[in-house]
C-alpha cells in the first residue's frame, strides 16, 4: 500500500513537473525577448487546461491585454518558444506526446465567438509525434503570416498532451487531454485581402472525440490515423514548422 502510494506521489509529481508555456517569439530569425507579461498574455503557471467547455480553451486562464505589441507582416516567420520551468530546458516531459497547432484571431474579439483560424497544425508523421520533434527543436516551432488586411491579430500555438488522453475528461477528471496555450499579440502592418475564415470556437470547437480522447500507448490503434482537432488549416495558410528560428 505505501509502495502503490509512493509511485502515485511520482506521477503526480512528474506530471507536475513536465508542463509547458511560450516564452518569446522570433521574427525572421530575431528574438523579440522575454514577452511573458510582455506582448505574450502569459498565464500565472505552466498547468494545462484541460476542461474543454471552459473560457480558458481559448487564451488561457487570465486572459488580457499586456502592453506591447509586435509588428509583422505578410511572409514574415514567427518562431514559437516553449519552455518548462526555465529558457532552453526540457520543454516538456517526452511523455506528453500529441499534436502542435497554431490559430490567430483579431485582438478585438478577445478570442471570444467564432473568430479563430487554424494556421497550421502537426500531429503524427512517421514514426514521431509532433512534440517528439518540438524537443528536439528545443521547443521552436514556427507559422508564416498569411496575406491578410492590416490590424491586430492574437496568435494562439497550442500543444495538446495525450498521455492521459485515453478517457475523457468528463467521463474521469482525473485523467483527460492536456491543452497548454498562450496568446500572442501582434500587429499586421502589410495590407493583405484575404479574408480569414473564423471557423473556430474556443470554448466549442473541440469536443470528446477521437483528436481530444485518444490511445498513444494502443499497439493495435494506427497512430498514423489521428485526426487533429479542430477545423482544416485555411486554404490560404502561409505554413509552418517544427525547426530552429532562422531567417527566411
Amino acid at each position: 500500500m505505501q509502495l502503490q502510494s509512493l509511485v502515485v506521489l511520482a506521477s503526480v509529481i512528474a506530471t507536475a513537473m513536465a508542463h509547458t508555456r511560450v516564452w518569446s517569439i522570433w521574427v525572421n530569425g530575431v528574438d523579440q525577448g522575454d514577452g511573458r507579461n510582455l506582448y505574450i498574455r502569459s498565464p500565472p503557471n505552466n498547468n494545462p487546461v484541460k476542461d474543454i467547455t471552459l473560457d480558458a480553451m481559448a487564451c488561457n486562464v487570465d486572459n488580457r491585454v499586456v502592453p506591447s505589441t509586435i509588428q509583422v507582416k505578410a511572409g514574415d516567420k514567427v518562431t514559437f518558444e516553449w519552455y518548462h520551468d526555465t529558457r532552453g530546458d526540457d520543454i516538456i516531459a517526452s511523455s506528453h506526446k500529441g499534436p502542435v497547432l497554431v490559430y490567430i484571431a483579431p485582438t478585438s474579439s478577445n478570442g471570444v465567438g467564432s473568430v479563430w483560424t487554424k494556421l497550421w497544425d502537426d500531429g503524427y508523421t512517421g514514426t514521431s509525434w509532433a512534440v517528439d520533434k518540438l524537443i528536439a527543436a528545443t521547443g521552436q516551432h514556427d507559422v508564416v503570416i498569411p496575406d491578410i488586411p492590416a490590424g491586430d491579430y492574437l496568435l494562439r500555438p497550442e500543444i495538446i498532451a495525450l498521455h492521459e488522453g485515453d478517457v475523457a475528461y468528463n467521463v474521469n477528471p482525473v485523467r483527460g487531454a492536456q491543452f497548454y496555450m498562450n496568446c500572442v499579440q501582434v500587429q499586421v502592418t502589410s495590407s493583405g485581402n484575404a479574408t480569414l475564415p473564423s471557423d473556430a470556437t474556443f470554448p466549442g470547437t473541440y469536443t470528446y472525440s477521437p483528436g481530444v480522447v485518444w490511445n498513444i500507448y494502443d499497439k493495435k490503434l494506427n497512430q498514423s490515423s489521428y485526426p487533429v482537432p479542430g477545423p482544416a488549416v485555411w486554404a490560404e495558410a502561409a505554413g509552418g514548422a517544427i525547426a530552429l528560428a532562422t531567417s527566411p
